[in-house]
């Protein structure tokens, strides 16, 4: 009887507790509207609801992108704007680090700098393209520098916000323990700014995928902004979705691996997201 008593109230371990996987229970929650409106789409489509020539049902789309994907076509678009994405993310944030640090840790460079970047900040995607092509040139060059410009503004803005919102107080305490500038940046400043940094990431990223939208619509052969301009031109309704897609499936991708990455980073953070 007291076994029994004591099994009742006994918490449960670890390994007593429900096996279900997060990530999986995330990924069927998450897929749930998805799902949803394709099927409502595609039963929109096959009945007539609306204009195939306008928006082809969800199974054409997935047609032509196997048989794109079948002729080889597909691989080289996709490539070359992963390619533009990921060499411009790395530029623009090198770039926004570097500026960034500087602005956010030194008020002389701040006050230099950052009024001319939060003006170069308002300045429209578009309004870049011609005059990037007009000092690069149509190749990749410009189409790179305009990526990175797109993630520049997100990671710098971030990452200045987040070193100059460092608590007084552990700066203070620093000082206290007689830290040199190197041991506040390393121990104190760099921790602290970390999650605003690490959004900067994502947003910056996200603007990167805006911004080879921008840069392939207007001077590209191949890429999937080129394709929806090819689709356009062509009458091909389905090739201008089918590349939307594409951009929707691997901005989400490539936004959930950081995600991912800024969830296990910040683990040491006490907040709603890491209560369990």
């Amino acid at each position: 009887m007291a076994s029994q008593t004591e099994a009742a109230v006994r918490p449960t371990t670890n390994k007593e507790k429900s096996t279900t996987n997060p990530l999986k229970s995330n990924v069927v929650v998450g897929s749930l509207l998805p799902v949803t409106l394709i099927i409502i789409w595609e039963l929109a489509s096959r009945g007539g609801f609306v204009e195939p020539h306008l928006l082809p049902a969800p199974t054409t789309v997935v047609e032509e992108v196997i048989t794109m994907a079948q002729e080889g076509e597909l691989w080289g678009h996709i490539w070359i704007t992963l390619y533009r994405v990921f060499t411009g993310f790395l530029l623009g944030t090198g770039a926004a680090i570097l500026l960034g640090a500087a602005t956010g840790y030194i008020k002389i460079v701040e006050r230099i700098l950052d009024p001319m970047l939060q003006a170069l900040r308002a300045i429209p995607s578009l309004a870049w393209v011609p005059l990037f092509i007009l000092w690069l040139g149509i190749g990749e060059t410009s189409k790179i520098t305009l990526v990175a410009v797109g993630v520049f503004f997100p990671v710098y803005l971030n990452l200045t916000s987040g070193i100059q919102g460092v608590d007084r107080k552990l700066i203070e305490v620093g000082r206290m323990y007689h830290f040199t500038a190197l041991q506040q940046i390393k121990r104190i400043i760099l921790p602290a700014s970390l999650p605003s940094f690490l959004v900067g990431l994502r947003s910056g990223l996200s603007l990167g995928w805006m911004f080879v939208v921008a840069a392939e619509l207007l001077g590209a052969s191949e890429g999937l902004g080129y394709l929806m301009v090819f689709g356009q031109n062509t009458s091909a309704p389905e090739l201008v979705i089918a590349s939307i897609l594409l951009f929707a499936i691997f901005g989400k991708i490539t936004d959930e691996i950081l995600k991912r990455i800024q969830t296990r980073t910040l683990k040491w953070q006490d907040n709603m997201e890491n209560a369990s």
